[in-house]
């Protein structure tokens, strides 16, 4: 049965990865939203408390005639999989649309794990290093991590995951992160420009990388400017946190 066309409100803030997750998504499936900007640099009001009681970006309001009334859904994740799981895509494919899906979307899942536990949450590390030889072995060790748990996946990118020629959750997930990791390479501050050099000797990576970088869903909201200035901004306050 074919599913309503829903009313979405996007709480969101520009400058957030895991928000961009949810940009990224709701442009694959192109589904028409409502945007609430939320100022990550400030108290969150309790209005939006009341909607997200952790404050974090993003959150969205989700409702369908005649099936779900203003529902809230939080965390970038599992935001980007009930939009998926409401409307199959390439981006995910439903678990009866094929006998095929249920193993492709365990596949795409476990890369998503890996990419989380092993990838993603760890490169912050490096940003609280100052430029030299610790943080270069912080770099070497992350780089070698992508090679041994992201490269061996990404075998068969034609260009994205699992040779889709579409952006499936695997690259919904990652892509947020990717563009930033090449953006603060790019400019050298945060991040050394060797990461660049060091990331382009894995070669499975490497171009879905830069496949990532060049998707319009992915860029349409990625304001790099102003993100390189958050980041330079920010980056700071973490190492002076870090050292209480």
């Amino acid at each position: 049965m074919a599913v309503a066309a829903p009313k979405i409100t996007l709480y969101t803030n520009h400058g957030c990865p895991y928000a961009h997750r949810a940009h990224i998504t709701l442009e694959e499936l192109k589904l028409p939203y409502e945007e609430v900007l939320i100022d990550l640099n400030t108290p969150r009001p309790q209005w939006y408390l009341d909607i997200n009681p952790r404050g974090l970006v993003p959150s969205i309001k989700y409702s369908v005639e005649g099936v779900y009334d203003e529902e809230i859904v939080t965390e970038s994740a599992v935001v980007a999989q009930f939009l998926m799981d409401s409307f199959p895509s390439s981006l995910l494919p439903a678990t009866r649309e094929s006998p095929a899906a249920p193993l492709r979307r365990a596949r795409i899942n476990f890369f998503v794990d890996t990419w989380s536990t092993k990838v993603g949450g760890n490169w912050f590390q490096m940003l609280l290093l100052d430029d030299g030889p610790e943080r270069d072995e912080k770099v070497d060790a992350w780089v070698a991590t992508i090679e041994k748990e992201i490269e061996p996946l990404l075998k068969d990118a034609k260009p994205f995951f699992g040779g889709s020629k579409d952006f499936t959750l695997a690259e919904v997930i990652a892509a947020p992160f990717v563009l930033r990791f090449y953006l603060l390479a790019e400019d050298g501050e945060l991040l050394p420009k060797s990461l660049i050099t060091k990331l382009a000797k894995l070669p499975n990576f490497s171009k879905w990388a830069e496949a990532i970088r060049g998707h319009p869903s992915a860029l349409k909201v990625f304001p790099k400017e102003d993100i390189l200035e958050g980041m330079k901004a920010r980056v700071p306050k973490m190492k002076a946190n870090a050292k209480k």
